[in-house]
């Protein structure tokens, strides 16, 4: 049903009251994204749950793929002001973090797939490639994270200086590099592979161990030290 405001469909049919009566299970996707855009446009009389299905076709139909979109993105939406963007954005940052697993100060990473099982969340939905550096003490334990570079849509901007002084500074032993690769398709590019050899040798000259670097991609990841590239 669709077709002026909510408050005059049957009780049943509302988003609220269908949540509270059958539980959030049984609402569509864009009965979800109607409770949290609340309104829809006066404008031209359409619901918040018109709003909802007109996102997701805008947006190929992926609740993925609207997490996705930037904020100048959700406004191009008839209908869909700063506030309502905002308030997605918002839901969806929420949704992320939740999902994502907290890095504890001290934890080891003995397998690339624990390094994966930690960022993917974090990282698998960015739209610019993001660069991170775990910096590790002497018995390989994770000592801090530190976000080195956000790069374009495809290339993430690194030099070996950016990536090291936090590691000098703080005495670490060894690192691990991770970042993203935002095509979802972790397999690593010509530039990858040179950067990775670059660090390596830059690590090499300041007696820093560089343990592993994994690409994150879409549900799968890379590692070179896992594929003997490093």
């Amino acid at each position: 049903m669709s077709g002026g405001g909510i408050n005059q469909w049957p009780e049943e049919e509302r988003p609220r009251e269908k949540l509270l009566k059958r539980g959030s299970a049984a609402l569509s996707d864009a009965e979800l994204l109607a409770l949290v855009l609340r309104s829809g446009d006066a404008a031209t009389g359409r619901s918040a749950i018109d709003l909802g299905r007109t996102l997701l076709a805008r947006f190929e139909g992926s609740l993925r793929a609207l997490a996705r979109a930037e904020l100048n993105e959700l406004q191009q939406v008839k209908g869909l002001g700063l506030a309502k963007a905002a308030s997605l954005k918002a839901a969806f940052v929420l949704a992320s973090r939740f999902q994502a697993r907290p890095l504890v100060a001290l934890e080891r990473f003995t397998a690339p797939a624990q390094v994966f099982d930690y960022f993917h969340h974090e990282l698998r939905d960015a739209v610019k490639e993001q660069f991170l550096v775990l910096l590790l003490d002497g018995r390989n334990r994770i000592t801090r994270k530190v976000a080195v570079s956000e790069g374009s849509l495809n290339q993430s901007i690194v030099h070996p200086r950016e990536v090291f002084v936090p590691a000098v500074r703080e005495s670490a032993a060894a690192v691990i590099f991770v970042h993203n690769h935002p095509s979802g398709d972790p397999a690593p590019s010509r530039e990858d592979r040179e950067l990775t050899r670059r660090l390596k040798e830059a690590g090499e000259l300041l007696g820093i161990r560089v343990l592993d670097h994994v690409i994150i991609g879409d549900g799968s990841y890379f590692s070179f030290t896992e594929s003997g590239l490093l």
